[in-house]
């Protein structure tokens, strides 16, 4: 269910502190690790990424609430939470169910995998066994894949669990832009029905905020993609709630027991302690720099595809720990200008001044790092460089970079190397440039190699949600 996923977070992003541990440390759920990928992007040493699916399985005490059919989880909605470096700003990044992705192969209950697919929606990544608990572990593997980020963490949550939720924080001030009625929840009804919800702002809980952010007809074009808009800014409502009442314990306990209560997580997150200091390191974000925005797509046919070079820059920035509007957020911010030069020794470029455009570049892998030159390609292209191929090195045991450059290229060559801080250049008597990742890019603590991603032609700043915006602001597409 979609709004169970946003929702799921809310007390990891309000603030915590150890007189919950006792209450909660025999309430948290875990899943199985068994079935995440090997074949996984490199850690990052920046922000860290949290996964975030609601379940709408309807098995158990899910069943009362409506909604689908069958006892199989499916994801109706997830979303990747960035968290930056710095310890000040996140970005929720919602993906669509409909979306049309690769999966990549996934474990099944009897422990063997399942064969990858291609050009499928995201949302079936999670029925993937056809069980009712679904396959978060597959989702995540599909996430890696997707974005080239390593995900840190992932989080499940169902029904059941967003009503208490809400009912737990006495309710969340949202706005309707019309009138809605029975028929707009449950199109197949027959008749318009009653009104469920007057035009205008109002305070909802338990199920009739599970019916809020259920609704996907009767508003705007009646697509998945304004219900999303809505549920964003449902979560940015509840977010600001909780933090206009302080944190304390008669406001975040209640939340915490029914939250714990209905979430099944990564064996990392598994007990209170871990889940108290994951809470304290975002103990610190504000409202404003807690953003909510949308993957880049467009409609192919009636499903969503992936628009790239749009969604490749999105990730990019968040692999390089910028914000959605190109700002340094990781934790080397604020200790240095975050556009100075880097000594030697450093791992930072000036990034953010590096335009590739016109430069064409092959990208080799010279590690055992997997993923390693797919992820600089889309780095390199979310800054404009053209990436006319990707392969392995003929050797894999490379600890520095190295650019080589043909006749010509010198000049093009050093604006490459300004995002492989410390790359060997090289001057070959073959055309062209080629780059030969080693270590030192994998293993870069910060990496800005795509710091200009941040300006991304999507334009994700001006379209993002901020969790201190009116509740009546932006809620239809279409």
């Amino acid at each position: 269910m979609a709004a169970a996923t946003t929702a799921s977070l809310l007390v990891l992003l309000v603030g915590g502190a150890g007189w919950v541990y006792l209450r909660l440390n025999g309430s948290i759920a875990t899943f199985g690790a068994d079935g995440v990928s090997e074949d996984r992007p490199p850690e990052g040493a920046g922000g860290s990424n949290v996964l975030v699916i609601g379940s709408d399985s309807r098995s158990g005490g899910n069943r009362r609430l409506g909604g689908g059919e069958g006892d199989v989880g499916r994801s109706d909605t997830a979303f990747l939470l960035h968290v930056y470096g710095d310890a000040r700003h996140a970005v929720a990044v919602s993906i669509p169910r409909d979306s049309l992705v690769d999966i990549p192969p996934c474990r099944l209950p009897n422990g063997d995998w399942a064969r990858p697919q291609r050009n499928v929606m995201f949302n079936s990544a999670f029925t993937v066994g056809l069980t009712a608990k679904g396959n978060p572990a597959c989702t995540q593997n599909t996430v890696e894949k997707l974005t080239g980020l390593r995900v840190d963490h992932t989080v499940v949550v169902d029904f059941e669990g967003f009503s208490k939720m809400t009912a737990a924080v006495g309710g969340v001030p949202v706005c309707l832009p019309k009138d809605i009625y029975q028929g707009d929840l449950n199109p197949n009804r027959g008749s318009k029905g009653k009104v469920l919800f007057a035009r205008g702002p109002q305070l909802v809980s338990g199920q009739k905020a599970l019916e809020y952010v259920r609704i996907r007809h009767g508003i705007g074009d009646g697509s998945d993609m304004g219900r999303i808009k809505r549920q964003q800014a449902f979560v940015s409502s509840l977010i600001k709630k909780i933090k206009s009442e302080g944190i304390n314990p008669s406001t975040l306990l209640p939340l915490a027991n029914a939250a714990t209560q209905s979430m099944t997580v990564d064996p990392g997150l598994g007990s209170a302690n871990r889940l108290i200091a994951f809470v304290m390191s975002m103990k610190d974000i504000d409202l404003h720099n807690t953003k909510f925005v949308t993957m880049p797509w467009h409609y192919q046919g009636a499903r969503i595809a992936v628009v790239h070079p749009a969604a490749d820059a999105l990730w990019a920035a968040l692999r390089a720990d910028r914000t959605i509007d190109g700002k340094d957020a990781s934790a080397r911010h604020g200790r240095k200008n975050e556009d100075a030069e880097d000594g030697p020794n450093g791992s930072r470029a000036p990034a953010s001044s590096v335009s590739g455009a016109g430069i064409s570049v092959v990208v080799r892998n010279g590690t055992r790092v997997a993923g390693l030159a797919a992820r600089a390609a889309a780095e390199l292209r979310a800054v404009g460089f053209t990436v006319t191929g990707t392969a392995t090195a003929p050797t894999q045991d490379r600890t520095t970079t190295v650019i080589t450059y043909g006749p010509g290229r010198e000049a093009e060559a050093h604006t490459l190397a300004r995002l492989f801080p410390g790359a060997d250049l090289q001057q070959a008597t073959t055309p062209g440039i080629t780059v030969t990742l080693g270590r030192s890019y994998a293993e870069a603590p910060a990496p800005a190699r795509a710091a200009s991603a941040g300006d991304m032609s999507s334009g994700a700043a001006d379209k993002a949600r901020s969790a201190d915006d009116d509740p009546c602001s932006n809620l239809s597409y279409g």
